[in-house]
Order: structure tokens, then sequence, then C-alpha cells
């Protein structure tokens, strides 16, 4: 029998106008965790949908061998009968209803045309044992974490009899408990003879899981490493994925720091829902012009509540404590208040917040700005298409047009949309939310220059992120928070991982 359980060969794809794929080769081991690595829009999901099915067999060239036979997928049922499972990265999970429910949609357990929900629910209980997850299966998704509701993900594979599961950046909106325990349960799987394809842009979890990693670039197959026997590294894989060392991940920055812009004082926010929690207690932070600040903090600390709440009371309710705009007290209730004082957010959540993914690219610029090409209550369509044009040149959005649908660019043109959109409004303070999160290195890097442009055409930019290196890289400044207490700050000279963690676990003052 073959060692390989899977082959793609010479798959092309080709879109109208773009060409996604092109001769792409792929082996993957009987077996093996094997990541795919890539910068957005280099081809990696389009690759996976060519064999799950997503793209069927007929608008794609090359062939497909999985398990020693030529396969051409119909539909995505095809390949599930076939064993072949796709956990996508926006996860396709009912809300509304229970894990049971959705580990089995499209495959109930039924008796005599009826619903067995004795069955259902134990035979529930048992994929959900395998994959660690200690919920009762009655639970309705909604009440779950997204992390939970990615392990459900490959309970429901597993109830398909799985045998390649190919997972598209499984950890991308996952905390590093969370991420810990779904790498554990792929070499758990593994141990079980199942066979994982992993598309990531966590360079250190590929290093530290995968077997062999192909890397894709400009929809072409650059090469397949060993990661045992060719002892990769993060940097060896950079160079394979830009085509280039990056000598730094962070470009050079000589900052030009003014006066203060933002300042916050006894800021206190209040759970919108549960009314007598405190989410954010007693907050004091400055942000001055030419400024990058940095807010650090596990899961849960308050960041992301602190950042919506300044901004015009878009989170929270009992919200007490003064803000300033440069020396003077502003009072921003709203989100239209908080824009006209020159304060801008660009949410964590790109997808589901800071763009509509069914309007096209100029539109998503302009939308929060429309005042600046109206008259009269017209807006001036030229004046849009010039505009975003501009931004297009200059962000460097890589899309066929301005008048391209946004949903259908990667991950890291859409970020660069959300901060078009957000500096067309011309904030005198940005506050950016996990603004990488999902990129790939090289589109990271260009997201950190548009940063750096920022701060030293004046603004103040406050970062939030999760990724410690990104805050050390690039910030002047950073402030920790803890249980939604500011614990510390830290400039830069003296930041060092260590040091920010205590301050991000530390429980009180």
């Amino acid at each position: 029998m073959d060692d390989n359980i899977l082959e793609m060969r010479s798959i092309t794809k080709t879109f109208p106008g773009v060409k996604a794929l092109q001769d792409v080769t792929l082996k993957v081991k009987r077996g093996e965790i094997h990541a795919i690595c890539g910068e957005n829009g280099a081809g990696k999901s389009t690759l996976m949908k060519v064999l799950s099915g997503v793209y069927p067999h007929g608008t794609y060239d090359g062939d497909i061998v999985y398990d020693n036979e030529v396969v051409e997928f119909g539909d995505i049922k095809s390949s599930e009968d076939k064993g072949i499972v796709i956990i996508h990265q926006e996860l396709a999970l009912s809300p509304y209803l229970s894990i049971a429910e959705n580990i089995f949609l499209g495959n109930e357990q039924a008796t005599r045309g009826m619903i067995d929900w004795n069955k259902t629910n134990s035979e529930a209980a048992k994929l959900l044992a395998r994959v660690g997850l200690a919920e009762n299966p009655i639970t309705k998704v909604a009440d779950i974490g997204v992390g939970k509701q990615q392990l459900v993900e490959i309970a429901k594979a597993l109830s398909k009899r799985v045998k390649l599961l190919i997972l598209d950046e499984p950890t991308s909106a996952l905390n590093d408990a969370d991420s810990e325990h779904l790498l554990d349960l792929l070499r758990h799987l593994k141990g079980q003879g199942i066979t994982s394809i992993m598309i990531s842009h966590k360079l250190n979890e590929i290093e530290e899981i995968a077997d062999s990693t192909t890397i894709i670039r400009d929809g072409k197959t650059i090469e397949t490493l060993d990661m045992k026997a060719d002892s990769v590294t993060e940097d060896r894989i950079i160079r394979g994925m830009v085509g280039r060392d990056l000598e730094s991940r962070f470009p050079d920055h000589t900052p030009n720091i003014g006066a203060e812009v933002l300042r916050i004082e006894d800021w206190t926010v209040h759970h919108p829902i549960q009314h007598e929690r405190v989410v954010v207690r007693g907050a004091n932070l400055t942000v001055r012009r030419g400024e990058i600040v940095g807010l650090a903090g596990l899961m849960g600390a308050g960041r992301t509540e602190l950042a919506m709440s300044v901004f015009g009371h878009s989170y929270g309710t009992g919200i007490t404590g003064r803000l300033f705009m440069d020396g003077k007290e502003i009072h921003a209730r709203t989100v239209h208040d908080a824009i006209k004082h020159g304060i801008a957010y660009a949410t964590e959540d790109r997808k589901k917040y800071g763009l509509n993914l069914i309007e096209d690219i100029k539109r998503n610029i302009s939308v929060a700005s429309l005042s600046k090409i109206s008259e009269r209550g017209w807006v001036n369509d030229n004046e849009e298409v010039k505009v975003a044009e501009e931004y297009r040149a200059s962000m460097n959005i890589k899309a066929p047009g301005v008048t391209a649908v946004t949903g259908k660019l990667s991950g890291g043109n859409q970020q660069k949309v959300v901060l078009s959109k957000w500096i067309y409004a011309d904030p005198e303070v940005l506050i950016l939310d996990e603004p990488t999160r999902g990129i790939d290195v090289g589109a990271k890097y260009e997201i950190y220059t548009i940063i750096n442009r920022l701060a030293d055409a004046g603004k103040a930019v406050l970062v939030i992120s999760s990724e410690l290196p990104e805050l050390l890289g690039i910030c002047d400044r950073i402030y920790a928070l803890s249980a939604g207490r500011i614990t510390g700050e830290v400039p830069r000279a003296e930041a060092t991982q260590e040091l920010l963690m205590q301050y991000m676990t530390k429980v009180k003052d």
C-alpha cells in the first residue's frame, strides 16, 4: 500500500481574472500531521476547497489521488463519504441547536423515520469524550466558547468516520490554553491513525506539531519540508513563504513623541447584562501624539471591553470615569460622538463588526466618513471611487479594483480595508484591536509599517494584541491588564515577555 493517503497532481484553479492555483502538487503521508503555509491569498484555502469538493470536479484542472484511487468529488458530501472532512475557519455550527444536534446535523440518528434522541445524545457524549470536552450534549452551542465549538466541529468530523481531517486556521481565534488542547487532540488523533492537514499562520505551532510542511506562494507549490529531518525553523518557513529573508519581523522605527492626546481617568465599566459585574475597574491610561501604546492581557482581562467602552460606550453599562482629548474633557456616549471627537476603533472581529462583506471595497472605505464625499445627502460616486483607489494604492490592497466584493479578499487585504476606513476618517486616536489576527508574516510587516506611518503623521495609536512579541516589537509603551485592572505600565526599553506576564497574571494592584 502506498505511504501517501493523498496526492494532488498539477491542480490549477482559475477565477475570473485570477489564477488562484497553478500546477500545485501536494503529497500527504498516512497518519501524519501535515501543515500548509503561505501568505494570505497564496491559495491554501482554495486548494483545500478543491480537495473537499467545495469546488467540484470539473471546475479545476489536475487529479486527486486519495487512498490509492483517483477521485472526482462533486460536492462536500462526496468527499465526506470517503472520510475527508474539512473544518473551515468560520465554524459551520448552528448556535441555536444543541451540541448533539450539531454533531449529527445531516446525519441524524433515526429509527423508523424518527430521530432517536436517546441515541443521538448518548453517541454525542461518546464523541465529546474522545475530543476531551466535558459538556452536556444538550447544551446549546451558543452557550459555549469558541474553543469548545472547535472541539464540537472535530467531534462532528469523528461522527463521519474521518480518515483525513482538514483544519483551516483552527487556533486563530483561540487563547493559548485552548490552542494547546487542540494541538494535543491532533496528536491523539494521529495515534488513532487519523491524518490531519492544518493550515495555520502560527509558525510556532507548526514547528511544534507538524511532521511535514508544504509551502505555497502565489498559487504555486514552493517546497515540502520534513520538519524533523530538515531541522526546520520559523525563519526557514518564512523564507519560503515570502521568497526572501525577513531579517527583522518588525520595521525599524524611531518615534517622535509629542504632547498627550488621549487621557482616560478612573474608567470603570460594568457588564452589559450582569450589571453587578465589573469588567474594567478604575483604569488610567494616556496616549501621546506620535506614540504607539500597547495593551497586553490574557483572555478576559478587559482589553477589548475597555477599548469599546471608550469608543462611544459601544460596550458595557454603568460606565463611569473621565475622558480627555488634548487636555479637554469630552463626553463620547455614542459612536458618532467618539468619531466626532477624533477617536476610531478597529475591531478584533473584522468579518462580523469591521466590514460589510457583501459590499465592495469603496463603500467599506467610505462608510464611516460619507459626509466627506456627500452633498445634500447624495454620495458623489466619482469621489468615492477616487478616494478608494488612492487607498488601494497606498495600502497595497490586492484586488482587481475597488468594486471588488470585500468578502472575497484575503484576511490581510480585508484588514487593510478596515484600516483604510478609519484612516480616511482622520482620527487623532486610533485604537487597533488585534490588528494582525489571522494574517501571515508578510502581511503583518505591511500592517506594522502602516501603524508606524500613522504615528509618524502625529496620530496616537493604541494597539491591543495577544501576541507579546508583537507588542514588544512595535510599541513605545505597554500597559498590562489583569482581571479588569491596569496592573503595570512598562516603557519599551524595560519591557520583556516575562515582566509583562507577571503584570498580566497579577491578582491585585
